[in-house]
């Protein structure tokens, strides 16, 4: 088994980047949904992002945005992938090039369909699965996903519900490629907790280590 990839989602601050560096994440998320509780302006993720160390990438997430809304946002924070966690239809993903990743939400009845839709799309650097709408913290049934996963012709990205206490049990049952965690790791919708972020990132380790 490879190393499990982790991205802490819906950094707002640059001590919770470091904290999450620190730690050992590989990718740090930036929301770009002004509803959303983690929400973060362009202008604050640029500078966030000034702070990482090398090789620490970020993503900027959007729920169903125009090209307009991620064109304006690239042109301010330079995010290193694209995360569309709506129902972007097809040519828009398409139309969006390389470096996206494709979040779709779990469904026992959909999923296979799903996985076999976005292969077709060779824009997709990987395709992430969720438990609802993203941030909601919802987990679902992995052993369920792990069933029909081999059908995803892209590396796997699972996200929802998972936590310090869970995320070890979600690797053994999907061995996923990388691993999403927002609200698991949070003290109050938005306020990332130090201490969750290093118990996260040590129950990845202890996963991967474990085989």
């Amino acid at each position: 088994m490879g190393r499990t990839r982790i991205k802490i989602c819906g950094v707002r601050d640059v001590e919770t980047a470091l904290c999450a560096a620190e730690c050992g994440a590989d990718a740090i998320g930036f929301v770009f949904v002004k509803a959303s509780p983690r929400y973060v302006t362009p202008d604050g993720a640029e500078e966030i992002a000034a702070y990482l160390p090398p090789f620490v990438q970020t993503v900027g997430l959007f729920v169903n945005p125009s090209a307009q809304q991620v064109e304006e946002a690239a042109e301010v924070c330079l995010f290193d992938f694209l995360q569309l966690h709506g129902n972007e239809p097809e040519p828009f993903v398409r139309e969006c090039g390389g470096r996206v990743i494709k979040a779709v939400r779990f469904d026992a009845g959909s999923i296979e369909g799903d996985l076999l839709k976005w292969n077709r799309l060779a824009e997709i650097d990987a395709l992430l699965v969720d438990g609802g709408s993203g941030g909601e913290g919802r987990p679902f049934d992995w052993a369920a996903l792990a069933r029909v996963q081999d059908l995803c012709e892209h590396p796997l990205i699972l996200a929802g519900g998972l936590t310090p206490e869970n995320v070890g049990e979600a690797i053994r049952a999907v061995r996923p490629w990388a691993v999403d965690v927002s609200s698991g790791v949070e003290r109050s919708p938005g306020e990332k907790d130090p201490d969750l972020i290093a118990a996260f990132c040590e129950a990845v380790h202890r996963a991967d280590a474990a085989g």
